[in-house]
């Protein structure tokens, strides 16, 4: 179940609660095993890995981003997002705001973001229609 639920997360844009929650509901009752509930979604989608990230892959704007890291590092993609977003350039900006839907989600929840930094990811997420991300502070 936790497989298959990840699978559904790890879409691009997010699919929506009900429409992920009824394709969870339908894989457990195929598979005869218990249907999280929504909270346990919602917990899930705030710390399950969302994807990582070697740097030598990135470009050049979003490794200057990641300043002190080696060219070895694989970085976790909400930390990505957090750095591009807090310290990149707008090349590195723009890298981070096509990233999928549940790193940016994450990085939002993270501590220590500039102000202006956090709004303009939190206009992301508002245009990407991510749920509970207030539109204004």
């Amino acid at each position: 179940m936790l497989r298959h639920l990840r699978a559904l997360l790890a879409s691009q844009d997010f699919p929506g609660i009900a429409p992920l929650l009824a394709a969870l509901q339908r894989f457990c009752l195929a598979e005869a095993v218990a249907c999280p509930s929504r909270a346990t979604v919602y917990k899930l989608m705030q710390r399950d890995p969302a994807g990582t990230y070697p740097v030598t892959s990135l470009p050049p704007s979003v490794r200057a981003a990641l300043y002190n890291l080696s060219d070895d590092a694989v970085v976790p993609g909400a930390q990505l997002a957090f750095y591009c977003f807090n310290y990149g350039d707008l090349a590195a900006t723009h890298f981070a705001a096509g990233l999928p839907w549940l790193p940016l989600y994450q990085a939002y929840r993270m501590r220590g973001w500039r102000r202006q930094s956090q709004g303009l990811l939190r206009a992301v997420l508002v245009a990407r229609k991510v749920p509970h991300v207030p539109s204004a502070l």
